[in-house]
């Protein structure tokens, strides 16, 4: 769920006017999980920038108290989640944690790195949501460790239903600042992408629903 229509278009210029979306249709970027995607979004392009930077941290604050709740925790996801997530736990003066897709193989071999107690209310900050995959990892992660997850803030969502299917049955609400089709609507608007790149992006989309 996008939080709010006009600040998802505003992150969504953000994101095009700091070139954190490369395109490349004949060339397409391989996912983490092995998706071919003409369409690749780099979000920490914007910790490099102070006003959108900003902009982010006070969005996702505000998510978070209008729309999910106040929690006893913030908790990012490594690595992309833990400067966002950071910085939203220093604004709204909560303890922080991060959690590892995969343990240390070194030291105490942790998971979660930071102090998280049974019975706390958590909150995870991510900066991508592509099939959902790893970032459901931390949610189950978490709940393992005894806490009680009020949702996941996220910069950007592709809204794949392999995503969305899995958070439903996590129990794990997602509420995102912009998503995938609100992204290639607004590049259309601003001429970052042409008619032609937007069927691309689209019919790339559209196989991933099948």
């Amino acid at each position: 769920m996008v939080y709010n229509y006009e600040i998802a278009k505003q992150v969504a210029e953000y994101l095009l006017q700091v070139k954190a979306v490369k395109l490349s249709p004949k060339d397409p970027f391989t996912w983490a999980s092995g998706i071919r995607s003409p369409i690749y979004c780099d979000n920490r392009v914007t910790l490099s920038y102070p006003s959108i930077r900003r902009y982010i941290k006070e969005q996702f604050t505000a998510a978070i108290r209008h729309s999910i709740g106040m929690p006893d925790l913030i908790a990012g996801v490594a690595t992309g989640g833990i400067a966002q997530g950071a910085l939203v736990a220093e604004e709204l003066e909560l303890p922080f944690a991060y959690v590892r897709t995969t343990k240390k193989d070194h030291g105490l071999t942790n998971l979660i790195e930071g102090k998280v107690e049974s019975g706390q209310s958590v909150v995870v900050i991510e900066d991508l949501i592509s099939t959902g995959k790893s970032s459901l990892e931390v949610v189950k992660a978490l709940q393992e460790a005894g806490c009680i997850l009020k949702g996941m803030a996220a910069i950007f969502t592709y809204n794949l239903p392999v995503s969305i299917k899995g958070f439903e049955e996590s129990g794990c609400p997602l509420v995102t600042l912009t998503d995938y089709d609100i992204l290639i609507e607004r590049a259309l608007e601003i001429n970052y992408i042409t008619e032609d790149d937007l069927t691309v992006l689209v019919d790339f989309k559209n196989s991933l629903g099948r």
